[in-house]
């Protein structure tokens, strides 16, 4: 009786780590339904500020310790897929930005802005945390991840006001805000384990042993937190709901687009996994809020989008792996 229940308690675990994507995508909307159509939860709608605000960028540091955990810092270079995607990145962003500077008064101009915040933005903070349970090379995703980040801090002072002339402040201010809000998520972490690794390997080999999957599945829990807010922001607007729907196409369109292009030079650059990923995988928390800092709100809602369509897709490869594993 004792295997039994253990053979149906590996069978939940397997479920829930094939299934953590959709099932945090559908409880992130049940959350938001609860609160939204149930009187009773109203006094708590105030936590989600506190979500926003603390509880998710403190769940993205800790994926990112445990995850930086596992890689070594010395094995760590830029290698030939690292410039190509840099350089792609640059060029999709110019081609969409250039005619948005000419064409000012082109009618889904609006649309063609959410599309460039979800090109311009870095690789997401997750990414290598879906890169490990893919099978991919997380040590060259870590690095990339860094680099997008320290370029995106450069790229998005330097052409969004091409799209949007009343951007204030100028190239350094920019470049500081930018360089703020990605610092203590992304180079404090990778900082700190780089220190616990050299001066407390012993520490070291207990967190990379007890934490195991745990950025998996803080991923998930932020993904419930995150789709949640997303459907808020959806909800809450008031703009022309056509233009929402093209916003939510831009970012679909962006996203396969992403993908495919990092899954075509990963696969010639024998780095199919990790390429693909640190391509299409976007910081979408930094997007919306690049979107709120120098453009308008409503370009927030393509980010917000490009959060269903990336995680629908890593599902989907999740899915594909635990197929190919039990054959």
């Amino acid at each position: 009786m004792a295997s039994g229940a253990f053979r149906i308690w590996n069978r939940f675990i397997r479920f829930l780590k094939t299934w953590t994507l959709p099932l945090g995508m559908f409880a992130g909307v049940g959350i938001y339904l609860m609160f939204h159509y149930i009187p009773l939860l109203s006094p708590l709608k105030v936590l989600a500020k506190g979500a926003e605000d603390y509880v998710m960028p403190l769940m993205v540091f800790i994926q990112l310790f445990t995850t930086f955990c596992k890689v070594n810092p010395r094995e760590m270079r830029i290698c030939r897929w690292h410039i190509v995607m840099i350089s792609v990145q640059l060029a999709c962003c110019l081609a969409v930005a250039l005619p948005i500077h000419f064409f000012p008064d082109f009618k889904y101009g609006i649309v063609e802005q959410g599309a460039l915040v979800c090109l311009i933005v870095p690789t997401g903070t997750a990414a290598a945390v879906m890169t490990g349970r893919l099978g991919g090379n997380e040590t060259t995703l870590t690095t990339y991840t860094i680099l997008s980040n320290l370029v995106a801090a450069v790229m998005i002072p330097s052409v969004f006001p091409l799209v949007e002339m009343q951007s204030a402040g100028s190239f350094g201010h920019q470049f500081l805000l930018i360089l703020r809000h990605v610092f203590p998520l992304l180079i404090i972490p990778f900082l700190m384990v780089w220190a616990l690794r050299e001066f407390l390997p012993k520490a070291h080999a207990v967190v990379v042993r007890l934490c195991g999957n745990l950025a998996f599945y803080l991923w998930g829990i932020s993904l419930i937190i995150a789709i949640g807010l997303t459907l808020r922001s959806v909800v809450n607007s008031h703009f022309d709901p056509h233009v929402m729907w093209m916003l939510a196409l831009s970012a679909l369109v962006a996203c396969a687009w992403q993908f495919g292009i990092g899954k075509f030079v990963g696969r010639r650059c024998n780095d199919y996994i990790s390429c693909g990923q640190g391509f299409g995988q976007k910081n979408t928390i930094l997007a919306i809020w690049v979107s709120y800092t120098y453009l308008t709100p409503v370009i927030s809602v393509a980010p917000s989008c490009y959060i269903v369509w990336q995680n629908i897709v890593n599902s989907w490869q999740l899915w594909r792996k635990g197929r190919a594993a039990r054959t």
